[in-house]
């Protein structure tokens, strides 16, 4: 398991701010949770990497911070 943050540079739909917006786990089999840290928390679960970074990347603007190596 590697843990990540998603951190938000700019916040484009003007909800969930800039910053550490959420944290997250991708696991061996390549699936990944995610877990909203904002005023709307929730929590999400992704096929893969590629699949959340292409629904919450917002063209780079949201980017994975691994926290494990």
């Amino acid at each position: 398991m590697r843990r990540f943050y998603l951190v938000r540079d700019e916040d484009i739909s003007g909800v969930s701010g800039c910053g550490v917006v959420a944290e997250g786990v991708c696991f061996s089999t390549g699936r990944a949770v995610l877990v909203w840290v904002t005023v709307y928390r929730s929590v999400a679960i992704y096929d893969s990497m590629e699949c959340l970074v292409s629904i919450h990347g917002h063209d780079g603007k949201t980017r994975v911070v691994w926290v494990d190596l």
